[in-house]
């Protein structure tokens, strides 16, 4: 009872008071582990090797290493908690080390702000949506902001709320931090080829494949989520999941592209329900209040199942 409560005060503190000063972030102190690795060990792209196990092994062991430190601190967060305070106060000490694990309104808060600023101009637009993506956003048109801005909700609503709420439910707060742990792992070092300078491919092959693996259930879930949202399901779903690099970023994306009816694309690798209409400004506000019922509809079902187990 004390993790479905927990769950909820988290939700309800995402609401109203959002993110945690960077200083107390846990995920700002993950990335910097992972930063510090990363600038050390990846090599120079003019010194990367088409081949290099060593540096493979070397990319697993820090990744593991910083798992295990994750995991590690959850877990005696948690045993304090459950074996020290009374259940109100071990309801609340959860809610506050899980709240920094997900981040639904922060998300929706940057997607609709993208939205506030195409209004603006078209460079505004792009140096918003900058903060979302990693993509180049210099060229992009209108039309294509607007649909980055839709997949990043789609794929994030995921990656940044549904996998922990999930990893929590199933492994506690230490499933929720392993998971926030490799997921940032897998946004810092999980790219092929370069990137700032430095070759990822083989020191970032652990971290890409463990976010795979971890992944591949919520982002499934998620889908199942949205379809609750908008109350219909994503006909022809599996064919346009499958056409994204990723096994796991195409099932959400395609999922919203199917129930908004619009066409998105990443200019050169995917387009997703490609005889879809353009994307209007509607259709961002839609997507924002399908997250919103998800999001909803996933705390009530994760509430569902602790007490179902905890019974």
């Amino acid at each position: 009872m004390a993790a479905a409560a927990a769950l909820w005060l988290a939700l309800a503190i995402d609401r109203w008071l959002g993110e945690p000063a960077a200083r107390w972030h846990p995920v700002v102190w993950m990335g910097h582990y992972l930063g510090w690795f990363g600038t050390r060990i990846a090599p120079q792209a003019v010194d990367a090797k088409p081949r290099d196990l060593p540096l493979f092994l070397k990319g697993a062991l820090a990744w593991c290493v910083g798992a295990v430190l994750a995991g590690t601190v959850a877990l005696a967060v948690q045993a304090i908690a459950v074996r020290w305070l009374p259940g109100w106060a071990t309801a609340l000490v959860l809610a506050l080390a899980l709240k920094p694990l997900f981040a639904w309104r922060m998300l929706r808060g940057e997607v609709l702000a993208v939205e506030a600023a195409l209004a603006v101009s078209l460079e505004a637009g792009r140096a918003q949506l900058a903060r979302l993506v990693s993509r180049d956003v210099s060229t992009l048109s209108e039309r294509e902001v607007r649909e980055s801005a839709i997949e990043s909700l789609a794929e994030n609503l995921n990656d940044s709320l549904v996998a922990p709420v999930f990893w929590f439910v199933l492994l506690g707060l230490p499933g929720a931090a392993v998971y926030r742990f490799a997921n940032t792992a897998d946004a810092m070092w999980g790219y092929r080829g370069e990137r700032n300078g430095r070759d990822w491919t083989w020191f970032g092959k652990w971290a890409a494949r463990a976010d795979d693996v971890l992944s591949w259930l919520p982002a499934r879930l998620t889908v199942l989520l949205l379809a609750l949202a908008a109350w219909q399901w994503p006909r022809g779903l599996a064919l346009e999941a499958r056409r994204t690099p990723s096994p796991n970023s195409g099932w959400p994306m395609a999922a919203m592209a199917l129930l908004l009816g619009v066409r998105l694309a990443k200019p050169g690798v995917y387009a997703l329900n490609a005889e879809g209409r353009r994307a209007e400004a509607a259709d961002t506000l839609r997507s924002a209040l399908w997250g919103g019922r998800a999001m909803l509809a996933l705390a009530v079902c994760a509430s569902l199942v602790i007490v179902a187990v905890a019974r």
